[in-house]
């Protein structure tokens, strides 16, 4: 098992930035994908960066690509967002998931582990 906590939510103006971190404890971390997940009110959980376990591939929702970058540090544990340019529409309560497999899944049910969530509010 893998436990996740996130960090560096907030409230940020419009085309500010906000780095979310995911600190992992528990199983070898580099066996996991991982990916950052979120979810806003009324809506459907929906994937944002995704990663795989060795750090050489991901994935972006096509809103966030450009503004958004995932990394990872195998050595320390932790995964990264960068968020650039934030938008009003980028407000939700973001997760951070992971899945003992090689590359990455884009769908949330597919993720075994989550952490609690940070919310990130982009005032306009």
């Amino acid at each position: 098992q893998v436990q996740l906590v996130e960090s560096g939510g907030g409230l940020v103006q419009e085309g500010g930035s906000l780095r979310l971190s995911c600190a992992a404890t528990g199983r070898t971390f580099s066996v996991y994908a991982m990916g950052w997940f979120r979810q806003a009110p009324g809506k459907e959980r929906e994937s944002v960066a995704l990663i795989s376990r060795s750090g050489s591939s991901t994935y972006y929702k096509d809103s966030v690509q450009g503004r958004f970058t995932i990394s990872r540090d195998n050595a320390k544990n932790t995964v990264s967002l960068q968020m650039n340019s934030l938008k009003p529409e980028d407000t939700a309560v973001y997760y951070c998931a992971a899945q003992p497999t090689s590359s990455y899944y884009r769908t949330a049910n597919e993720y075994a582990y989550w952490g609690q969530g940070t919310q990130v509010t982009v005032s306009s």
